[in-house]
């Protein structure tokens, strides 16, 4: 290389090199790089340690123990599939729960959509008194479920319910609800929608913030009142369904307490010692998915077991959020 070439800053090619104010100004990019990923790092911190410590190690370890044969207090020893093949052929309880699971997903969270946006709905057309209707639907939610679920199989009671005695009166037929196989479930969906002030606050919410001009203009078009729900209300609070449908299925697959007090107190059993209850009375119609898993891993120490039927209902939301998503995609583009 030469001084004219050293000077003029080209390499022995005939290119010009960096120069150390170009190797400057790169170093200090890179730099600028490495500060910028570390502070969203620390941004992110406490989102991986959560992520890290309630979601991936657990879901791990779930994995793992569904291999093993674990009671909680020895060491684990690896089984293989024994688990699985116990949970999915052998296990008296498992099939029956997942049927109910699907039945209360597919009915009650549906009921529980449509009535939570039909009283939303009325509230809001409602001119006087909307005050007191809205209290009157909230209260119920305010109670603790225990104690809600107890004065409804009081309410429901097939004997001395007073639910049972008006019908009696009009002439009606008189179900036996939670002492009946077959009521047990519809029951347990009047709980529900019983409930409903949350899911009614959500949408009444929603509804009042769709624009009024778009009802004007539908209304100038000649649209019904069944035209302007279907082409201005239902696309302006289509993301709240989805989460109402969402977050429905996810608490259906975890319902846990109402179906276990509504067993218990329609079965005569309380508590105390010396009384034995079956889970899911009657005849197994109340039992759910997490019944079996707090059976399994609490009461019988078959901790192994337990994680199979853990993943198995997880997978199962994961499949159900999944359809959800793609149906609201497939919606959203069908609407644009």
């Amino acid at each position: 290389m030469t001084t004219a070439q050293v000077s003029s800053g080209q390499t022995p090619s005939g290119r010009l090199s960096p120069g150390p104010r170009a190797k400057r100004t790169g170093g200090a990019r890179r730099a600028e790089r490495t500060r910028r990923a570390l502070r969203t790092l620390g941004f992110l911190s406490p989102w991986l340690v959560g992520f890290s410590v309630f979601f991936a190690y657990p879901l791990i370890s779930t994995v793992y123990f569904s291999f093993m044969k674990y009671d909680g207090f020895t060491a684990p020893t690896w089984v293989g599939l024994r688990n699985w093949v116990y949970v999915l052929q052998d296990s008296p309880f498992f099939w029956p729960s997942l049927r109910n699971m699907l039945w209360l997903v597919l009915v009650m969270v549906t009921c529980r959509v449509v009535f939570g946006l039909g009283i939303g709905l009325l509230i809001t057309k409602v001119k006087a008194g909307a005050g007191l209707f809205r209290t009157l639907f909230y209260l119920p939610y305010l109670a603790p479920p225990v104690a809600a679920t107890m004065a409804f199989v009081f309410l429901l009671n097939p004997g001395t319910g007073p639910v049972n005695t008006i019908l009696g009166a009009l002439g009606l037929p008189e179900p036996d609800w939670f002492s009946s196989a077959s009521w047990s479930k519809p029951s347990l969906t009047l709980l529900a929608l019983w409930c409903i002030g949350d899911l009614m606050v959500i949408f009444m919410a929603s509804l009042l913030d769709v624009p009024k001009e778009q009802y004007e203009a539908a209304e100038l078009d000649g649209a019904g009142p069944w035209q302007r729900f279907r082409y201005v209300t239902l696309p302006n609070i289509s993301p709240i369904v989805l989460f109402a449908v969402i977050t429905g299925v996810i608490a259906t697959m975890q319902y846990y307490t109402e179906p276990l007090v509504a067993a218990k107190v329609a079965s005569g059993v309380i508590g105390g010692s010396g009384q034995t209850f079956e889970p899911g009375y009657p005849d197994k119609s109340t039992l759910t998915v997490p019944h079996v898993i707090y059976n399994l891993g609490f009461q019988r120490f078959d901790t192994g077991a337990a994680c199979v039927v853990a993943i198995v209902l997880f997978v199962l939301a994961m499949i159900f959020t999944g359809f959800l998503m793609r149906r609201r995609s497939g919606f959203m583009a069908a609407e644009d």
